[in-house]
């Protein structure tokens, strides 16, 4: 039967798509915000022998890091959505790094996937520097995605070596310019053609401050993410897709107030964007707002004390999300046509 389907295979003409390429260049590092580390690993998840597929992003800032994240609302949830939305419960809202796996989704892994996830998280943790947490330091400060194969379990192993080793000052890759923002946005990446990757600089209240994104996606997309859900809350809709993104501000923003944002820009991005409609269970997308452009003595920008601040802050991200979306849709598996509808009531 294989020597027919050779055959059959070699007959067939698959229609290639329009070179994508041209969709991804250097970025000026003066665009990306203050004091974050970022890397992309080769950890042995890929089969390919130098294919980056571990990412780290670290806050090494020394003001409270805000976090807020968007999951699937699939009722069967991948053990790295469980752990995240967990953590940001636990936490308050706050959250210092990010680990990013591709190659596998760590889903359908049962209690294995669940503390191989966990792991990912206490590695990352070793990692942060030290800060004066206000109130107590929080048990875990580190959110985890996964993306790739599912029903197979993590080399977890490979992954624990590979983030331990960049406790060493002389073997770290972790850095601030456009290359370590590359090497982590390539260390995400399934099947998608190119890296996904985007920088603006904004202004509030006469206050530069900086986004910088990240996302993956080229099958299995059509969004419907939903806010942190805690133990007394369950989904209400079914989710289809598999879509990674993470975005990074140097602004000062309560945690509240960045989850109700980053879900406004949500609905307005990437769960307007569809591509096949095929299901999946780890779309995440995940905000952190570190405060390292901000004043000294600035209050995190909050939409019952600084509407001003926030309306402008969720603008800014709304239209930033759009440009990250748009590039999941162009990156389409077999996309020749990028197709806007606009609908009026």
């Amino acid at each position: 039967m294989s020597h027919v389907f050779r055959r059959l295979s070699s007959t067939i003409a698959i229609k290639q798509g329009p070179p994508k390429a041209h969709h991804h260049g250097p970025l000026p590092t003066t665009s990306f915000p203050s004091s974050y580390l970022l890397t992309g690993l080769h950890a042995g998840v890929k089969k390919n022998s130098t294919a980056l597929d571990l990412a780290l992003i670290i806050s090494t800032s020394p003001h409270p890091t805000s976090a807020a994240a968007s999951f699937t609302r699939n009722a069967f949830k991948a053990p790295p959505v469980l752990v995240s939305n967990h953590i940001l419960t636990e936490n308050g809202g706050r959250a210092r790094a990010i680990v990013i796996n591709s190659g596998c989704a760590n889903a359908v892994t049962g209690r294995q996937g669940m503390d191989d996830a966990w792991s990912m998280v206490r590695e990352t943790d070793a990692l942060l520097p030290p800060v004066d947490h206000k109130g107590g330091k929080p048990q875990n400060e580190t959110l985890v995605m996964s993306t790739g194969v599912i029903g197979q379990n993590l080399p977890i192993s490979k992954i624990v070596a590979s983030i331990r080793a960049q406790k060493s000052l002389e073997a770290t890759t972790l850095g601030a310019d456009f290359s370590a923002w590359e090497r982590a946005a390539k260390a995400f990446m399934t099947t998608d053609t190119f890296p996904k990757l985007r920088s603006r600089v904004f202004t509030i209240g006469g206050v530069e401050y900086r986004l910088a994104g990240i996302d993956k996606g080229a099958g299995m997309i059509h969004p419907d993410m939903g806010p942190i859900v805690t133990s007394s809350q369950s989904p209400t809709r079914q989710l289809h897709a598999t879509l990674l993104g993470c975005i990074l501000t140097d602004a000062a923003v309560s945690p509240r107030s960045l989850q109700t944002a980053l879900q406004y820009a949500v609905d307005r991005s990437f769960n307007s964007i569809s591509v096949d409609g095929d299901m999946s269970t780890n779309d995440t997308v995940i905000v952190l707002a570190n405060g390292a452009a901000a004043p000294a003595d600035a209050q995190e920008i909050d939409e019952e004390t600084d509407k001003e601040g926030y309306d402008v802050f969720k603008k800014e991200l709304t239209e930033f999300a759009i440009d990250l979306a748009k590039l999941v849709v162009r990156d389409g598996e077999g996309a020749t046509k990028f197709v806007t509808v606009a609908v009026k009531v």
